[in-house]
């Protein structure tokens, strides 16, 4: 998949309405599956208590919107599904606009657009509209109709896709997404549809070093039930992890780091981000706000980082319709793409080397130095030698690249090279 099949999947999966619960996330996951078929949708009972919460009764809306006394429809919720707050209890009442109004929802600083509503743990009914709409309304009755469902029988839904490694199957990479979100494109239809892209990517890695633990999941409740099932596999498997949300636009990438920002996550992420031409943008744990909240707490402590290109809260549209897929891009969805399929390529060759001769090595016989000398052509042997000079078994490839300050990603080259003429061996880190 490329960035423009990722973003026909994208305008694909925004019309649906999701939640953290019900048949839209059923809807989506089951489309990503046309992409992925080892995407295996796993079903959680509601009332299941998975940590501290316990998942709520699965929620489920067909109709809702608010006419006027002669019918006309001020909002409908099939004209855009942010237009209900999410959760929320049926009700079918007439009312004056200033009962109504305690019901719904605006956004006076950005008065052209309808916010994200929801109440997933507290019962309630409730509408959102830009405040323009609502300013634009003249006193009267109101119908007020709102047709959903709270299901005790029903349950939480996540997709999980589980690639196997050929080398050191027992270690995984770990990748996560959301499916929780209604119709905004940034957050969050760009995350699974990079996900769904990475899914293919990595199937088609020869020889595979690592397995990789792929899940598309309702944010943070989802998180803590998946965690509530994996945990201590995790904690044992995962070397790496990376949680990927606003993945779609075109302005600069983010990391938020882990707890303590010292993760294989964060060394890998950090190194390839500092290469990007846009630039980028460090966070630490203190600016946490996804899913990273869950995977990095005291106790779980999955090495992980989140990856976004704009931050949630970073951008005036969050959360509202101006999340729209006129926010997204082609070539967003590819850039993001494009840094974790780095960080997967650095991963599956990040070993302790150690250059296996004494002295300089003579590149000249085994053709690897120039045999014409001109300005700039003794740059890329010069880097050589220079990884050269730091394979001494004391830094794995990254600690090499941050040292000779050359992006770890063309260090990869340089390795199987040098390997291929027998001047390069792993050698095992000093814990193993």
């Amino acid at each position: 998949m490329n960035g423009h099949d990722m973003m026909a999947l994208a305008t694909r999966i925004f019309p649906i309405c999701r939640s953290i619960t019900g048949n839209g996330v059923r809807e989506t996951l089951k489309i990503l599956q046309e992409y992925c078929s080892e995407l295996k949708i796993q079903e959680v009972p509601c009332g299941t208590q998975v940590f501290d919460w316990t998942i709520p009764d699965e929620w489920n809306i067909t109709e809702a919107y608010i006419e006027t006394e002669t019918g006309e429809r001020v909002i409908d919720f099939a004209q855009n599904n942010l237009h209900v707050v999410g959760y929320s209890l049926s009700m079918d009442e007439w009312m004056e606009l200033e009962e109504l109004k305690q019901y719904i929802h605006t956004l006076p600083e950005q008065p052209k657009l309808i916010p994200y509503v929801t109440s997933y743990y507290r019962p309630r009914s409730g509408f959102c509209m830009s405040q323009e709409m609502l300013d634009s309304m003249k006193p009267g009755k109101y119908h007020a109709v709102i047709r959903s469902n709270l299901n005790p029988q029903g349950s939480l839904t996540y997709g999980e896709i589980l690639i196997p490694g050929t080398i050191e199957p027992e270690k995984e990479i770990f990748l996560s997404s959301y499916v929780c979100h209604p119709s905004m494109a940034n957050n969050e239809c760009s995350g699974p549809c990079v996900l769904t892209a990475l899914a293919d990517y990595i199937q088609k890695i020869p020889n595979r070093r690592y397995s990789y633990r792929l899940i598309l999941i309702p944010e943070t409740i989802g998180a803590i039930t998946y965690l509530s099932r994996n945990l201590e596999q995790m904690k044992k498997r995962v070397i790496a992890g990376f949680n990927l949300t606003c993945v779609g636009d075109d302005m600069q990438y983010t990391i938020v780091h882990s707890r303590y920002a010292d993760t294989l996550a964060d060394k890998v992420l950090l190194n390839v981000l500092q290469y990007r031409e846009n630039g980028f943008k460090e966070c630490s744990y203190l600016e946490r706000g996804s899913d990273e909240r869950q995977y990095c707490f005291p106790g779980v402590d999955i090495p992980l980082c989140t990856f976004s290109r704009t931050k949630f809260y970073d951008y005036p549209e969050y959360h509202t319709s101006g999340d729209d897929l006129n926010l997204i891009s082609a070539e967003g969805l590819q850039g993001a793409f494009d840094v974790i399929t780095e960080c997967i390529q650095i991963l599956e060759y990040n070993d302790y080397y150690h250059i296996d001769c004494l002295c300089e090595p003579q590149l000249g016989k085994r053709g690897l130095y120039p045999t014409v000398s001109k300005k700039g052509v003794y740059d890329e042997v010069r880097k050589l030698q220079d990884f050269i000079l730091y394979a001494d078994g004391k830094n794995d490839l990254i600690d090499i690249s941050n040292i000779i300050h050359y992006p770890a990603i063309k260090l990869i080259d340089m390795v199987k090279t040098l390997t291929e003429n027998r001047l390069l061996r792993k050698e095992k880190k000093q814990d193993e």
